[in-house]
Order: structure tokens, then C-alpha cells, then sequence
């Protein structure tokens, strides 16, 4: 253990010693790499990158109907309430989508704005590898959904970065309106086919109560008890017209039952679609905003990249790190070829 620790102490003693013999090679070296760094980090081969961020919540709530106007507790949503994983990872995926990436590059002229050749066989790619190094999405540990974009422009970093969460809510409303409406029209064309039919059925019933047939139940029964009366008081006249009547409505009185039965049927189930109608409209043509903004971009006054302390801490770092090894392996040869001379 002694002789271990002879070993330790021996062998930082060499190191001290080897760091003190090569000094002033080394302040050199860190010397020369802080002023590398600092000219290579420079606006002249390095364009600076200014940073812009949007932060929102998404909303909790799909369907606009089902959030206003649904009556059943638990079918009703809070049109306020804050959006949790699941809607937040929906919103990551809209961003990431092509419409969105594609109405940013058009608008924004990004193919020219990146300095990509038009004529390049790879253009698109280099386009779009570019456009994922300087524009990202990324959820927060509080649910939030943060949009960061980085550009030589500091306006243009806070344009785009607002504009794509502007975007986000119409190409949401443009997915969603396209079911939406096609819902709709279905619904429609149910709900105007069960009224014109419920209207038919109206219009035979008014025929028939032209006919005297009002109130099948209540009519036969007191046609019947004032029969009886006449009849038992030998009034003829009375007994004949009552007679009519009840010829009348036994004749079409099974008609007006069936269709009073089937009116009223009609008049529930049309009651039923009109409340989905009503909703589907709603849904077709209506909008609420699909997020809850925390923070808006806003032009950067400072850039954000490239951070020079940085590149050239670790740049000198690394040189006085590589020089050492190299010293070290110098060394170990130089003393190699000393013992075996």
C-alpha cells in the first residue's frame, strides 16, 4: 500500500513537473485558441442567430358544440380549461406538419432567405434540414408547448415564430372543418327530409279533421253516448245525423289514429335531429382558437448564437487538452529512447 501510494504521489510529482517544463508552450497554445476562437466566432464567418420564442397552452375543447351548446354534464366541456398531454402532443404534430412548414417557406421566401441554390439537385432537402436547425417545437414540463426559432433577422425570427402559431389554428380548423362539413351535410339532408315528411304527415291530418275527424278516442265516445240518448228518446232526426258522424269517423278514423301515432313519432325524432343539426352547423362554421398564448414572439435585441465565451472556453480546453496528450506521448518516446541507448 506504501508503495502504492509512492506510485501516486511520484507520479503527480512528474505531472506538475511536465505541465511547469512546457509552460510557455502551453500559455501559448491557450493563448493562440482564445484568439482563434474569438476570430472565428466572429459576424464574418460566423452569422449571429437572434432567438425568438412563442409559449402556448393548448385548449381542452374540439368541438365547439359539444362545449357551448350539449346539455349533459358529462358531455359538456370548459371552453377555459387548459389542454393536458394528450393535446399538447396533437399540437407538436400540427406544427411539425407540412402545411405549416410549407406556408412558412413560401412566405418567408426561405429557400433565397437561406442562400440555397434554386438549381441544386438536393435543394428541398438542404431546405428543409435548415429549417428544422433553426425552427423547433418542443413541450414544457408544464404541459405548455414552446415554439423557438432562430434567424440572422431578429424581426424575421419573431414573424415567423408568431405566424406559426397563428397557422396552427387554421390548419386545425382546416382538418377538422373538413370532417366537420361533410357531418353537416349529412345531417342536413336528414334533418330537411324528416321535416318535409313530418309536413306531409301534417297536411293528411288537416284533410281529414276537414272531414270532420278530430279526436278519433274522444269523438266516437261521445258520438256514441249521444246515440244512445237520441235513441232511447226516439229522436230519429238526432239518431241519423249522429249516425253520419259516426260513419264518418269510422271510416276515417283508423287512418287519423295511424297517422296522429306516427306524427308525433315523427315530431320526437325530428326534435332529436334538429338538436344534432344545430350542433353540426356549429361545427361546420363556426371557430374557437385551439390554444391559450403565454407569451408572444417579440424581436430579440441581443443574438443567442453563437455564444462566444463558450466556444471559446471549450475550445481552449480542448487545445491545452490535446497538446497535453501530445507532450505526454512525446515524452514517453524521448524517455524510451534514452534507456534503451
Amino acid at each position: 500500500m506504501n508503495k502504492t501510494q509512492d506510485n501516486k504521489d511520484f507520479n503527480s510529482v512528474n505531472l506538475i513537473s511536465l505541465i511547469y517544463n512546457w509552460r510557455k508552450l502551453l500559455i501559448i497554445i491557450a493563448v493562440v485558441a482564445i484568439g482563434a476562437s474569438y476570430v472565428f466566432t466572429m459576424p464574418f464567418f460566423i452569422a449571429p442567430k437572434y432567438k425568438s420564442t412563442v409559449i402556448m397552452f393548448p385548449t381542452s375543447t374540439n368541438s365547439i358544440s359539444k362545449a357551448l351548446m350539449t346539455d349533459n354534464g358529462g358531455g359538456k366541456q370548459d371552453i377555459l380549461e387548459f389542454g393536458a398531454e394528450e393535446q399538447a402532443e396533437q399540437l407538436l404534430q400540427i406544427l411539425n406538419s407540412n402545411k405549416i412548414r410549407a406556408r412558412v417557406i413560401q412566405k418567408y421566401d426561405l429557400l433565397n432567405h437561406y442562400e440555397i441554390d434554386a438549381d441544386s439537385k438536393y435543394k428541398n432537402t438542404l431546405l428543409y434540414q435548415e429549417y428544422e436547425s433553426n425552427i423547433s417545437f418542443m413541450r414544457t414540463e408544464f404541459m405548455a408547448v414552446e415554439v423557438v426559432v432562430y434567424d440572422k433577422d431578429a424581426q424575421m425570427a419573431a414573424d415567423i415564430a408568431n405566424d406559426i402559431a397563428a397557422l396552427l389554428d387554421s390548419t386545425k380548423d382546416a382538418m377538422q372543418k373538413e370532417r366537420a362539413i361533410k357531418g353537416y351535410k349529412i345531417v342536413e339532408v336528414e334533418y330537411n327530409k324528416l321535416k318535409t315528411e313530418t309536413k306531409q304527415l301534417e297536411d293528411s291530418l288537416t284533410e281529414l279533421r276537414k272531414l270532420g275527424v278530430n279526436d278519433y278516442e274522444t269523438q266516437a265516445e261521445a258520438y256514441n253516448t249521444q246515440l244512445a240518448i237520441a235513441l232511447s228518446h226516439n229522436n230519429a232526426s238526432g239518431a241519423k245525423a249522429l249516425d253520419e258522424k259516426l260513419k264518418t269517423i269510422s271510416e276515417y278514423g283508423g287512418a287519423y289514429v295511424s297517422l296522429r301515432d306516427e306524427l308525433e313519432n315523427e315530431k320526437k325524432q325530428l326534435s332529436v335531429l334538429k338538436t344534432k343539426y344545430e350542433e353540426a352547423k356549429v361545427d361546420a362554421e363556426q371557430e374557437l382558437p385551439s390554444k391559450f398564448i403565454v407569451n408572444s414572439a417579440y424581436k430579440a435585441e441581443k443574438k443567442s448564437y453563437p455564444v462566444r465565451w463558450l466556444i471559446t472556453v471549450v475550445s481552449t480546453i480542448s487545445s491545452l487538452l490535446l497538446a497535453f496528450l501530445v507532450i505526454i506521448i512525446f515524452e514517453n518516446i524521448k524517455r524510451k529512447k534514452f534507456t534503451f541507448s
